[in-house]
Parts: C-alpha cells; sequence; structure tokens
C-alpha cells in the first residue's frame, strides 16, 4: 500500500510574535494557532516524514527596523512605517547618516529593487527576534512537541535561519527579498528547494500576511505547475499580522487558485 510522504513546514513559530505581553510583534491568533499546532504534532507525529522549522533571525540594525533611517530632522521612524521609493525619492526618509557610504547606497537601491518586485514596500518592524533575545526561541508548547516527536522518530528537526543580514527583509524562507551578492544565507535555500520532492507538503506558522505567504510563493514557483495540490495551508494553524489581513486573505485566494489544498489541522 502506498504511503505518501508528509512533510511539515513550519514559519517562524516564535516567542516574539505570539500575543502574550512582552512579545514584540504579536500577531493575533499566533498563540492558538501553536496550541492547535503542537496538539497536531502529538497527534500525527508518526505520519510525518519531517519536520522544518524556519526562524527569523535579526540584529537590532536591521533595514526593517527603526534606526536603520531617520527624516529630515534626524528622527527615526515609529514602527510600522511605510517607507515607499516615493518617500525617499522626496526626501521624506532617508537612510541614517551613521551607516556607511556602501550602506546607505544600498538602502536607496533597495527601496526601488522593492517596487520592482511588487510584493510588498518597505515596512518598519519593532525590533524583533533579535538573536540570542527570549523573543527569538520557539513558542514553548511547540517546542515541547517538537522534542517529543524527534524523541519519538529518532530524527532531527531541521531549523533554517533566516534575516540575519542587516541589508535586506527575509520574508521568504527560500530567499531573501532582495539577495545580498556578498551573503551565500541570502540566496536561495537548497535544502527547502528540495520539499516539493515530497508528497503532502503542510504549512504552518506566522505571519500568514507575510512570511508565511511568500515563502509559499516560492515554494509554489519551485513546483511543476500540476504539482501545486501537493501545498496544504493548515488554516487553523497561521494568522495575520494586525492591520495587514487583506495581504493574508489576498494570498489563500490566490494560491487556492493555483491548487494550494486548504485543510483544518484536525481533520488532515
Amino acid at each position: 500500500m502506498f504511503e505518501p510522504r508528509i512533510e511539515l513546514l513550519i514559519v517562524d513559530p516564535q516567542v516574539d510574535f505570539m500575543d502574550l505581553p512582552g512579545s514584540q510583534l504579536p500577531v493575533p491568533g499566533a498563540t492558538r494557532d501553536m496550541a492547535g499546532l503542537a496538539a497536531f504534532i502529538n497527534r500525527c507525529g508518526e505520519r510525518l516524514a519531517g519536520i522544518h522549522v524556519t526562524l527569523d533571525s535579526h540584529h537590532p540594525l536591521h533595514i526593517a527596523h527603526p534606526m536603520m533611517w531617520v527624516d529630515s530632522q534626524g528622527a527615526a521612524p515609529a514602527p510600522y512605517t511605510v517607507i515607499s521609493a516615493g518617500d525617499v525619492a522626496a526626501g521624506v526618509w532617508r537612510p541614517s547618516p551613521r551607516l556607511s557610504r556602501e550602506d546607505q547606497a544600498w538602502c536607496l537601491g533597495y527601496v526601488e529593487r522593492l517596487a520592482e518586485g511588487g510584493r510588498y514596500p518597505l515596512v518598519v518592524w519593532p525590533p524583533h527576534c533579535l538573536i540570542g533575545s527570549a523573543g527569538h526561541a520557539v513558542e514553548v508548547g511547540l517546542h515541547r512537541s517538537l522534542c517529543a516527536w524527534a524523541t519519538r522518530a529518532f530524527a532531527q528537526v531541521e531549523y533554517h535561519a533566516k534575516g540575519s543580514n542587516h541589508r535586506t527583509e527575509h520574508y521568504s524562507a527560500l530567499a531573501a527579498e532582495v539577495p545580498d551578492p556578498a551573503d551565500p544565507a541570502t540566496a536561495p535555500n537548497r535544502r527547502l528547494l528540495e520539499l516539493p520532492a515530497a508528497d503532502v507538503l503542510l504549512v504552518a506558522g506566522e505571519a500568514r500576511s507575510h512570511c508565511v505567504a511568500n515563502t509559499v510563493r516560492d515554494l509554489a514557483a519551485a513546483f511543476d505547475p500540476g504539482n501545486i495540490g501537493k501545498l496544504h495551508l493548515l488554516v487553523d494553524c497561521t494568522s495575520d499580522v494586525q492591520g495587514f489581513e487583506q495581504l493574508g486573505r489576498d494570498f489563500v485566494v490566490e494560491l487556492a487558485g493555483q491548487g494550494m489544498r486548504l485543510v483544518d489541522s484536525a481533520e488532515f
């Protein structure tokens, strides 16, 4: 009897995205999502051939954090400020003068590259998932379930860090928004590009509006068009950044239209 190879990809299930006191970029519903995902792994783990977890991994100095930009008075932008290429051209925002000349030039070209790419403009986020911080860690209940799965399966959960290059956002786990030619970590993740070999690829995590959406888009591009149905989004284990819910809804419509399946973890 044919047993499908089922793999699970969990995007950024980190403390700083949980809707809990002290989280730096709380996603409404994320704590509930992780509880459901942990229960799913506990219940269905023996069916999983592999588990992959991506980790947002930033430094305080980062192109999408406030300290990288200033206005005409030298003040940093507030979190959730959108900086467009037009804003930069008009002098509303400019790279911090404390940056090297090379980095300032990169920033100016970066917003233009984002505009050409057409996915997202630059959003200034609260500093989050800082390397070494408590907020960088995997949500505790999910981490417990991942360790239990690894023990039962006598296997390793594969962790994939992204976002440590200060010059570029890294929403998609497969590649940075604007790859830095000097940094191989911003180039396509070859291991994750092997995931289309699975018969079923389950995807969950945070946030549906951003990192889940871009990761799945890049995965879909790696699939043969007729095989996008291998992608299964666990709809009850992912939520949107507050204020960006429409991006999450648009992503679901777009990818479901290409063949991605929408499933509830309790029914899988």
